[in-house]
């Protein structure tokens, strides 16, 4: 009986492995066949730039999207939708703090008349403060009666008249807009209304002032409130009725830093006005 032995292994130079290097086979060992896997990356973005080494374009559509297109392939992503904001009805005009405090003023003397109780009138008078626009008023004083005559807020932007180391004046004819502003850093104002274009069943005025008198002229049977008008240092007059029992009528407010405001008629004396 004839002992098996291992197969003689014989050294041969395969043509699979790189040059030069000797592997070893055994014979009548059965090699497979060598395959490739072929893996295709044309297609895949990243960022701008395809992974065959080729920049992508993007390439509109009818259809609201875009394509991005690379190596021959291109991946379809649709474009977000705009966003449309619903268009709303506009809340109003917005109000001043004139009207605020004019409106505050009626509800202090609802309590007086006993018409509202203290609780009522600190409720209310948070929604007076804190309202922007004209119907935020209605709410706190729907309820009470309107025993003055309602003139409404003028609009439009105001006429600015600025000073600023010296006196401003407006004496004589002149026309007076609905709205007025006054800037003044130092020095004297004075506005006359006497003899000026009123226009304007309603003239609004906003003082900015900053060291200095001022004087404001209005002509007889004129009224002006100054509820909504902040003193510093200097005190605040006016010798014209408050009530709007008719035009013209003015709405005086803003602030004053050194120096008093006085609201008056002029007086002629000796032939001279004053």
């Amino acid at each position: 009986m004839i002992p098996r032995v291992p197969a003689p292994v014989i050294a041969a130079a395969t043509s699979s492995g790189p040059r030069g290097v000797i592997t070893v086979a055994t014979v009548g060992a059965v090699r497979p066949h060598p395959c490739r896997v072929r893996v295709s990356l044309a297609g895949l973005v990243i960022g701008s730039q395809a992974t065959d080494g080729r920049p992508s374009t993007r390439v509109p559509t009818p259809d609201g999207r875009y394509a991005a297109r690379m190596s021959g392939s291109s991946i379809w992503r649709p474009r977000p939708p705009a966003r449309v904001e619903p268009a709303g009805p506009r809340p109003g005009i917005r109000i001043s703090d004139a009207d605020r405090e004019r409106a505050a003023v009626r509800l202090q003397r609802a309590v007086g008349e006993g018409r509202i109780t203290f609780s009522e009138l600190e409720e209310r008078l948070e929604v007076v403060y804190a309202a922007r626009f004209a119907a935020d008023l209605v709410p706190p004083l729907e309820d009470l009666p309107d025993d003055e005559p309602v003139l409404s807020t003028p609009v439009g932007p105001p006429l600015v008249l600025r000073a600023g180391v010296g006196s401003l004046r407006r004496t004589g004819r002149w026309e007076v807009p609905a709205r007025l502003r006054v800037q003044s850093t130092m020095g004297a104002v004075l506005l006359d209304f006497t003899e000026a274009e009123l226009t304007h069943p309603v003239v609004e005025i906003e003082l900015e002032l900053g060291a200095g008198a001022a004087r404001l002229f209005v002509p007889a049977g004129a009224t002006a409130d100054l509820d909504g008008l902040v003193a510093g240092l200097g005190m605040v007059r006016s010798r014209v009725p408050v009530a709007p029992a008719h035009a013209p009528h003015f709405r005086i407010y803003g602030r004053s830093g050194i120096g008093s405001v006085v609201v008056r008629r002029r007086y002629r004396i000796a032939g001279h006005l004053v």
